[in-house]
């Protein structure tokens, strides 16, 4: 179980410090007004170099997201109710971020590779990728917090379940101090007289033992 999510939490760290990288593009874009030309090709500058990455990179970008997608199905189908809930909204969000940056960023990066946003003189910017270049700066905010919240929800699942265990360690060794305390409660020795009178008195049913005279000795004054 720990190691399940040590994986599920390093994977998704791993892709959100990616995300957390293309803040030097995406700030300009999202937190600059009013928003000029130079911001906007300071953004498209960064992103043709990531539409222009090496296959190696993709490939390793493309494994780490396999290996987290896995380790959070392995860790749902286990079957427990804390699984179910906490890998179940993991994987609604980390399959979410996975959907926005497939079918939103990627086709959105591809065209910025015939960009040359470091000419000598920059015309103006083309006003076909202004609004996809605001676009693609939200997808990669939207990711990053979807992604946050895959993280918050296995630290959340991992306390929860350590709380569980110690509870349940609480309640054993309470249960163990019961029994131990009741047997090793001493036992006090009966005589065989008075365990013969134990049980003809508890032969006997209560309303014999109301009906039954007391025999008292007569005493007889002196003479």
């Amino acid at each position: 179980m720990g190691v399940r999510v040590a994986v599920i939490v390093m994977s998704t760290s791993f892709l959100l410090g990616c995300l957390m990288t293309h803040w030097i593009a995406d700030s300009q874009t999202l937190w600059k007004s009013p928003l000029t030309d130079a911001h906007l090709y300071t953004s498209a500058a960064y992103y043709s170099l990531l539409a222009k990455m090496s296959l190696g990179m993709a490939a390793t970008l493309v494994s780490v997201v396999t290996i987290g997608f896995m380790a959070l199905m392995l860790s749902a189908l286990d079957g427990e109710a804390g699984n179910l809930m906490f890998d179940g909204a993991s994987i609604f969000l980390y399959g979410s971020a996975a959907a926005i940056y497939v079918y939103s960023v990627l086709p959105t990066m591809s065209k910025y590779t015939n960009i040359t946003p470091f000419a000598a003189n920059l015309p103006r910017f083309p006003p076909a990728l202004r609004q996809p270049t605001v676009e693609l700066a939200s997808s990669h905010l939207i990711c990053a917090v979807a992604l946050t919240g895959v993280i918050i929800l296995q630290a959340t699942r991992y306390w929860a379940e350590g709380e569980d265990d110690g509870d349940a360690a609480e309640s054993h060794v309470d249960s163990s101090e019961k029994h131990w305390k009741r047997s090793s409660r001493p036992i006090e020795p009966t005589t065989p007289d008075t365990a013969r009178q134990t049980r003809t008195r508890a032969s006997q049913s209560p309303s014999a033992r109301r009906k039954s005279p007391v025999k008292r000795k007569s005493v007889l004054p002196p003479k």
